[in-house]
């Protein structure tokens, strides 16, 4: 296969192989059972040629890694994307940014919200310190930032974001066992169209399990994955501002 192609296949050994790594666990105990279960699994995932090369007992259940060949492939031409962290500003731009096109300082209102209690993607995003060289928006001479911590309800939320005269909001959502960040977030944005903020905030959302697509579907601007930084979400912010007074 042409590496140049537009349609592709996952890649091991050689382009074009199909080649993948798969994890996961069974609700089942260790053993032939567990591993038959496990390789027929795979098989109806549509996965070829498929070598067990890891189990383990997990007292009462079973962990496996397995290799084997995709039949898939995507085509590439088929695909489109809308990406909020394109074409991130430096620190100093974005103020530039800020106090040429809006003229004052935009007000952020941050938490995790609902029962997470992991503030570690939000700091890194607010905290003046940043991070990856990063400076958080707490730094941002043009930005004012308010990080209202780990498990804040949503309602909280809204009303400091009231209080502040916020022009937008940033949620972090690190937990997400049965799916409880899309039921968390789904609320939020339903309480603020509830209570007619839902059009006057810029609402963003950020976490392990975040993307723009699920973000956008979800009911907000923009949503920021693994890798984002405090300039991502400044400049997404700032942009879309701008775009909204103009």
């Amino acid at each position: 296969m042409n590496p140049n192609d537009k349609v592709i296949k996952p890649y091991g050994d050689s382009w074009g192989d199909g080649q993948v790594q798969l994890s996961f666990t069974l609700p089942i105990a260790a053993g032939p059972l567990a591993l038959e279960a496990a390789k027929r699994l795979a098989l109806q995932m549509g996965l070829e040629g498929v070598q067990v090369v890891n189990m383990k007992d997990l007292h009462g259940f079973s962990h496996f890694i397995l290799y084997g060949r995709s039949r898939h492939s995507v085509d590439l031409d088929q695909i489109s994307v809308v990406d909020a962290a394109d074409e991130a500003m430096s620190f100093e731009e974005v103020n530039a940014f800020i106090e040429e096109e809006i003229g004052r300082k935009i007000v952020v209102v941050g938490a995790c919200t609902g029962t997470d209690a992991h503030t570690v993607g939000l700091d890194a995003i607010m905290n003046m310190k940043g991070y990856g060289g990063d400076y958080g928006l707490e730094r941002y001479p043009m930005m004012e930032a308010h990080n209202l911590g780990s498990q804040v309800p949503n309602e909280v939320l809204l009303q400091k974001a009231v209080e502040v005269n916020a022009d937008a909001v940033l949620v972090s959502q690190v937990v997400t066992q049965k799916n409880v960040h899309i039921q968390n977030l789904t609320e939020l944005v339903e309480m603020a169209e509830a209570e007619d903020l839902r059009r006057k905030l810029i609402m963003v959302v950020g976490g392990p399990r975040i993307d723009q697509a699920l973000a956008t579907e979800l009911g907000f601007d923009a949503g920021f994955g693994p890798g984002s930084t405090a300039r991502h979400v400044s400049t997404f912010i700032a942009k879309e501002l701008a775009r909204k007074l103009s």
